[in-house]
């Protein structure tokens, strides 16, 4: 899309406009600052290769934004401040598309390729077909329609015929041009093919985050991919991290109407590298021209392995016939076309039996259903036990005692349950019915408003005290050794733990005459819990298993403390002046220390000799040689841990991100570092290190 010689005159004029060197009229600055800004989502967005701070961006965007605001006569239809819509969307209309979106044929082998092969070559007469080979992404179908080079709509597949308008939330995807220079082929309106996406890194931490404010967890990114486009907020939409990638022309015309697939777009891999050169995501790094069937089988092998570490999720390579004459001559049934089959991986998913249904209280209360079915071997692992989440999930997938279930590992990791196999059934199925009481004390259990889970409210409830204990003596929060679930369990069992405080008056005189335990066991377990009464007060925090407060928020409060009793009494409008506390978040710590016996928990703490306050020896930084600075850890570590390495950083004043971005200032590279050393090279601004390197930055 941009030569060499534009690159170097944008990236001139981004320098000129942040120093604010240019002395431009307002319209002509508008417009500098427009194509600066297009270009380096560009570069962040289809390349992921920024060369600007997010802060440099930010100010360029706002400066826009104010000239627009002041001129509103300067404001362009494409304008990067025109993507994202103010107010919500009412309704998705229902929309036609110019040409259908067929579903495609699968194949599973090479014999399989070998018969698609033949079935073209007797449909076009050819002897040899030259094929494109590419990922097949497992993400949410859309299609794009640009008229006279402006976006004027954008929708979900449907039907294949007919799909509802989510113009709104795509115009609010960077990666997706408001504007493409088709009219220089002659070409006035267009509509293109492609799958809206999530990141695998980006799904996970979006989960992740989500698990740290205690909000209902993604089962996987396809399906919140498909959720986020008919958002009703074209913001939260935006929030998602979706990405577009475009890999098809479907439809082609001039202003006259007359067709130009097959005239002036000749091939597949041509359209590709048109939509490419226009600032479109594309497959093109990805796939391969292959003339020959023993290529296509070795291209297929390589992505068979290559999958897992691709960065997005795949559920197999899609062969389509590269001439665009010859996929005319090929033709499509009413189901799909005939010049192109997905070739589906091995795969991930299993069928088995649901025997029954448990339920497991969590530390905050939390009641998980959890499917107990006859053990199935899937992706390497034996599983027999699978969360349902919560009552809504066994509504929604209309699940049964007895159903035959379909299990998936989501990202290969974690076991899900796609669905069920409803034509197995035989009438023997039972309903599934979530119980109205706590399966451990009876407590009526209840549901919060706006959230999908039931919960026990009981304080007293045994289930969540020994979760809270569990987590108490975990390693991100009093890290005590010796003291694991199977213990803790056991000591339940026998009268000597009940609560938290418990564990600092455990009875270790009849611990040393229980069958396993000797006068070294029980010493290394005394020291362990000793050791813990001189944690720094971020670690107590964590332990204290206040909803939606983890490692890094307890980090956060335990700056703004003299004493951990500093946060009873402190207002919900005070915590969320501290930076990384939201109103939520704020809530659930006053909650937390509002409560009498939670702060007559920490007096008992304290007096069993557990720190409570904020010691000068604990502080997070010990020193600001790393002051300001960013790190990334990748590959394998030879000198230190990852727990360690994140220790260093904090110790010396500089702060860990969690990917590659212009953020970065450096990326510590390991062992066999892969894409994220690759990455972190394409930006300017990132030093790599070595461990050593970065050993002698601290000294």
């Amino acid at each position: 899309m941009y030569t060499t010689a534009d690159q170097q005159r944008l990236n001139q004029l981004t320098a000129s406009l942040i120093k604010n060197e240019s002395r431009l009229s307002a319209a002509a600055e508008a417009e500098a600052i427009r194509s600066v800004i297009r270009y380096h989502d560009w570069r962040y967005y289809v390349l992921s290769e920024p060369v600007i701070t997010d802060r440099d961006y930010d100010a360029l965007f706002k400066r826009l934004k104010d000239i627009e605001t002041s001129q509103p006569e300067l404001v362009t239809p494409d304008s990067p401040t025109q993507r994202v819509a103010a107010g919500l969307t009412e309704d998705f209309a229902q929309v036609a598309h110019l040409a259908s979106m067929l579903s495609l044929e699968n194949s599973y082998n090479a014999e399989d390729v070998a018969d698609f092969d033949r079935k073209v070559r007797e449909l076009t007469g050819a002897e040899k077909i030259e094929y494109c080979v590419e990922p097949k992404f497992d993400g949410s179908s859309i299609a794009l329609v640009y008229e006279n080079d402006q976006l004027i709509r954008a929708a979900t597949r449907g039907d294949g015929t007919i799909g509802e308008d989510i113009t709104m939330n795509a115009r609010a995807l960077a990666s997706i041009p408001l504007s493409a220079g088709f009219s220089k082929l002659g070409i006035y309106r267009i509509e293109l093919r492609g799958e809206v996406i999530i990141r695998k890194e980006v799904f996970e931490k979006m989960n992740q985050d989500r698990k740290e404010l205690s909000l209902k967890i993604f089962q996987n990114a396809r399906n919140t991919a498909s959720g986020s486009l008919r958002l009703k907020d074209p913001r939260e939409a935006a929030s998602r991290g979706l990405e577009a990638i475009l890999y098809h022309i479907s439809y082609a015309v001039d202003q006259e109407g007359k067709n130009l697939i097959g005239t002036k777009l000749h091939s597949h891999y041509g359209n590709i590298e048109l939509l490419n050169e226009n600032g479109f995501k594309t497959p093109i790094r990805d796939m391969k021209v292959c003339k020959t069937e023993a290529a296509i089988e070795t291209f297929l092998a390589e992505w068979e392995t290559k999958r897992h570490t691709y960065p997005i999720e795949t559920d197999g390579m899609v062969i389509k016939v590269n001439d665009l004459k010859m996929q005319e001559r090929c033709g499509s049934t009413s189901h799909h076309p005939r010049w192109a089959i997905a070739y589906k991986f091995a795969a991930k998913q299993a069928q088995s039996k649901l025997i029954d249904v448990e339920y497991q209280v969590g530390r905050t209360g939390a009641v998980t259903p959890v499917a107990k079915i006859e053990p199935v071997p899937l992706a390497g692992v034996t599983i027999s036990s699978i969360s349902l989440h919560n009552a809504d999930f066994i509504k929604e997938k209309d699940i049964k005692l007895g159903d035959t279930v379909i299990v998936e590992r989501a990202g290969e990791v974690i076991p899900y349950i796609v669905g069920v196999v409803a034509d197995l059934r035989d009438g023997s199925e039972r309903e599934i019915h979530f119980p109205s009481k706590c399966p451990s004390c009876h407590n009526a259990l209840v549901r919060p408003e706006e959230e999908a889970v039931w919960r026990c409210d009981n304080a007293e409830c045994p289930a969540q005290a020994e979760e809270r204990i569990i987590h108490y003596v975990s390693k991100d929060a009093m890290d005590i050794d010796g003291l694991g679930r199977s213990i803790i369990t056991d000591f339940i069992a026998r009268g000597f733990l009940h609560n938290i405080e418990d564990i600092y008056a455990l009875p270790y005189d009849d611990i040393r005459l229980l069958e396993g335990w000797g006068e070294k066991s029980v010493t290394n377990l005394r020291d362990g819990i000793d050791a813990s009464t001189s944690r720094p007060i971020w670690r107590l925090i964590t332990a204290l298993g206040i909803r939606h407060v983890g490692v890094t928020t307890a980090k956060d409060l335990s700056k703004h403390v003299k004493t951990i009793f500093d946060l009873v009494g402190m207002s919900v409008e005070n915590l969320t002046h501290i930076e990384g506390i939201g109103p939520k978040v704020a809530q659930s710590i006053f909650d937390f220390f509002s409560k009498d016996g939670n702060v007559h928990l920490l007096q008992k703490l304290q007096e069993y000799g557990v720190n409570t306050d904020n010691r000068p020896e604990d502080a997070l930084a010990k020193n600001n040689k790393l002051q300001g600075q960013t790190f990334l850890f990748t590959g394998s570590l030879q000198r230190f841990t990852r727990d360690r390495a994140k220790q260093l950083v904090e110790e010396n004043g500089g702060t860990l991100l969690s990917g590659v971005s212009a953020k970065l200032n450096y990326l510590v590279a390991g062992e066999d570092a892969g894409s994220k050393l690759a990455k972190a090279k394409a930006i300017p601004t990132v030093t790599i290190l070595t461990e050593d390197e970065f050993l002698a930055m601290i000294g």
